[in-house]
């Protein structure tokens, strides 16, 4: 089953893989999936975290088996199924679950926000919760079970040391990041790389409803903006209609932006550099992300 649904640009929708494991409905960011596949034997790796399964190569391409059932406390899937074959921050992972349930189109606000019973910045694996027909959706969070699984994949926050010693910046960063741990690590790397002036909102709407209110007041606007740096997947408003409208107004639209997203792949950065995007990276590069703001706030 290829998935192959475009989305227009910037119109804060989404297509979500409603799937399942034993009676549970889960959902997954279609933009995350290369393909499904019927489940088929692995071969197992010594000493791997339990959560692998094993390796394969389709096409060429050694891809990672990851037990999702494993992942979510749930036992452990048996040899059927279908294995979800993703591609985000530039890794080839397939999750095995029992079934698919089909496509949704949905918009990001109709998207809950789990609040902190069901989901903490440290433990919680569930970015949003939908409500479809009579039942309810959990959007997991990919990125964070692959890091918990294999660390050195996520955000690569050593390699800001290795920009070695740097001047403190006032420019102030408007950031819109919904995971609560990664823009805690986005934010301190930031700040260790000398950029103190960080103005944190949680999604889109956040972002944009701040950059409103400073065209209202008036005055110079880079003083209250500089630069913005945006998620693509965020509740109620996502990075691509956030910065569609950015750059869509006459008084903002020479904001820079960055989208740094764990979606950016080819399809991603067309639709971004449509969107009038200044640079987008991938989120475990962090480095470059300090490198592309240098860039651009100091031309």
């Amino acid at each position: 089953m290829e998935t192959n649904i475009l989305l227009e640009n910037g119109t804060n929708e989404l297509e979500v893989l409603e799937f399942k494991l034993d009676d549970n409905c889960y959902g997954i960011n279609v933009a995350k999936i290369k393909e499904i596949i019927t489940y088929q034997p692995v071969t197992p790796v010594p000493n791997a975290h339990p959560s692998i399964e094993g390796i394969f190569m389709p096409r060429d391409t050694m891809i990672t088996a990851i037990n999702l059932k494993n992942c979510l406390q749930r036992g452990s899937s048996e040899e059927k199924g279908l294995f979800i074959i993703t591609n985000f921050n530039k890794l080839d992972i397939a999750f095995h679950v029992d079934s698919v349930v089909g496509i949704h189109r949905i918009s990001w606000r109709d998207i809950i926000k789990p609040n902190a019973t069901v989901n903490n910045a440290d433990a919680g694996v569930s970015t949003g919760i939908i409500k479809f027909e009579d039942r309810l959706i959990v959007i997991l969070d990919f990125e964070k079970i692959v890091t918990d699984i294999s660390p050195e994949t996520g955000l690569r926050v050593e390699e800001i040391k290795e920009l070695g010693e740097r001047e403190r910046n006032d420019v102030p960063v408007l950031m819109a990041e919904d995971s609560a741990l990664l823009n805690k690590l986005i934010s301190d790397s930031l700040k260790e790389a000398g950029y103190n002036n960080l103005i944190d909102t949680v999604n889109g709407q956040e972002a944009w409803d701040y950059i409103s209110k400073a065209v209202e007041e008036g005055g110079n606007l880079s003083e209250k903006v500089g630069i913005v740096i945006t998620d693509i997947e965020m509740p109620i408003m996502d990075g691509h209609r956030l910065t569609k409208l950015i750059k869509s107004h006459d008084k903002t639209k020479n904001i820079p932006v960055v989208i740094f997203s764990s979606l950016v792949n080819e399809e991603m950065r067309r639709k971004g550099e449509s969107l009038g995007a200044n640079a987008q990276l991938s989120k475990p590069e962090i480095g470059n992300l300090v490198r592309v703001i240098d860039g651009l706030v100091n031309p």
